[in-house]
């Protein structure tokens, strides 16, 4: 009797151990990521430009620098949280655009247009 408890103990173990990877995975698989590029008002690429995305929940700012190529690329964003984007580069910025929380979309592109001075 006693060692049918323990092998009881040891599936109900592994059932809720699937159950928390199944549960990790699955909220990964529902991340989203935001790509797109800086370019500047005649639509050149603004090479090491910062992206600067502000989570509209907890205030949290998360930034990355665009490459030779003007492109950026964010990842790991909660799905049920809204942020704004924008991108900066010396004195100049770009507008501050929205990523919904209702745009289901896994990948978003935001492409960014640095063409006045920073407020």
């Amino acid at each position: 009797m006693k060692r049918m408890v323990q092998w009881m103990l040891v599936g109900l173990l592994l059932v809720t151990v699937a159950g928390t990877v199944q549960a990790q995975s699955d909220r990964e698989s529902r991340l989203r990521t935001v790509t797109g590029h800086v370019v500047d008002k005649d639509d050149a690429p603004v090479a090491g430009s910062v992206v600067y995305l502000k989570n509209l929940k907890t205030n949290s700012v998360r930034t990355t620098i665009a490459g030779d190529d003007g492109t950026y690329r964010i990842s790991g964003l909660d799905p049920n949280v809204d942020y704004e984007i924008h991108a900066e580069s010396g004195e100049n910025a770009s507008g501050t655009r929205k990523v919904s929380s209702f745009d289901n979309r896994r990948e978003i592109v935001i492409h960014l247009k640095i063409s006045k001075k920073k407020e």
